[in-house]
């Protein structure tokens, strides 16, 4: 008796030569079964731990900027980043003639031009540059920023933004 795989096929048989046009196409099991997708938690599972947005801005984790964003035209709340906030909105020592409502100005008008620019079907996930000047005596650089359209939190199914650097979770 000939050893079969599970497409009932000859062991040695090569799925994709010699096979008549009219037969399906093979089925290939998942070699690496620890690659397929996690089972899900039951509904009636309790969370063991959720850290939500309420406690990422208690923790200073994120600032909500949603009054200004409101202003430069944002019609849904909006979040940075703590390490956004550092780099690009606070003015560091020595710097003149910026202060910290110019910069994250400047950071959502260009958010909200580079929004108005790419493509329609681009949902939720946005790269965005800008220029910032973080020393007098050194001209501005050119930044990448990444916002995020996602849940306002894990309880409140309303679209919120976030800004934060890429790779930043």
């Amino acid at each position: 008796a000939a050893i079969k795989n599970m497409n009932n096929q000859p062991k040695n048989h090569n799925p994709i030569q010699g096979r008549a046009p009219s037969q399906p196409e093979p089925v290939i099991p998942n070699p690496n079964p620890a690659s397929a997708q996690p089972p899900q938690p039951e509904a009636d599972e309790p969370v063991v731990y959720c850290y939500s947005r309420k406690n990422a801005i208690a923790d200073g984790v994120q600032v909500e900027v949603s009054s200004l964003a409101k202003e430069a035209g944002f019609k849904f709340p909006v979040f940075v980043t703590q390490s956004v906030w550092q780099a690009y909105v606070r003015v560091p020592e020595g710097v003149s003639g910026q202060d910290e409502t110019g910069r994250l100005w400047d950071l959502l008008s260009l958010l909200r031009y580079a929004i108005r620019r790419s493509p329609t079907e681009q949902i939720g996930y946005l790269e965005f540059r800008l220029f910032v000047r973080n020393a007098d005596d050194q001209p501005a650089r050119e930044v990448t920023l990444v916002a995020e359209c996602d849940a306002l939190d894990f309880d409140d199914p309303r679209p919120a933004m976030t800004i934060s650097m890429p790779g930043e979770d």
